[in-house]
């Protein structure tokens, strides 16, 4: 008897320690890592872009379905793409990505982070944890986040800042691109516009 009681422990235990973490529970923790770098990093004081790009790839972009988000961007011109555009797109739209929040991070001002409760079962594929960055001298800014399962964690499919979801904003502005001249056309464009960033984001 004792040995199954040891056998049944040993068991729950391993279940534990393989259950999927709690979905806001990973939006905090990845957050919180952030915003503490955010506030100790001399280099991100300082304007360090590089730093931020670096910090956006490692920290944060990993927690994103691209497969996933770039499908929903696309959305019906996904289907017509060839293999070699759609990982074309994906990587161009990864570093735009890269390129916009990492010089959001350089204009990190003493922000912090508020967490609403999240609703959710065990068993939901699909969260939606909601945020609020609480910004001095300034309204609360609402971020969202659209999580899916994977295996034993979680991962960002859409982000939704002030009831606009990412997603929608960009198919919106893809989808033109696409109808008038292709999604070749729309990826020569991302290629352009990632490899003018600093310029232009500096005028």
């Amino acid at each position: 008897m004792k040995k199954f009681l040891l056998a049944v422990l040993s068991l729950i235990m391993s279940l534990g320690l393989f259950a999927a973490e709690a979905p806001d529970v990973f939006v905090k923790k990845t957050a919180d890592e952030v915003f503490e770098i955010l506030k100790t990093d001399k280099d991100l004081k300082a304007g360090n872009k590089e730093k931020a790009y670096k910090i956006t790839e490692e920290k944060i972009l990993p927690y994103f379905d691209f497969d996933r988000i770039s499908k929903l961007v696309l959305g019906k011109a996904w289907a017509g793409a060839t293999p070699e555009e759609k990982d074309s797109f994906k990587k161009e739209f990864r570093t735009m990505l890269v390129n916009t929040y990492g010089a959001a991070l350089l204009k990190f001002k003493d922000q912090t982070l508020k967490y609403k409760p999240t609703r959710y079962e065990p068993t939901d594929e699909e969260v939606l944890v909601k945020t609020e960055i609480l910004q001095p001298g300034a309204p609360p800014l609402a971020i969202d986040y659209m999580l899916e399962k994977e295996g034993n964690s979680w991962k960002v499919f859409d982000i939704i800042i002030e009831g606009v979801s990412l997603v929608t904003n960009y198919r919106g502005q893809f989808a033109t691109e696409i109808r008038q001249n292709g999604i070749a056309s729309l990826i020569t464009k991302l290629s352009e516009k990632n490899a003018n960033f600093d310029k232009t984001a500096n005028k």
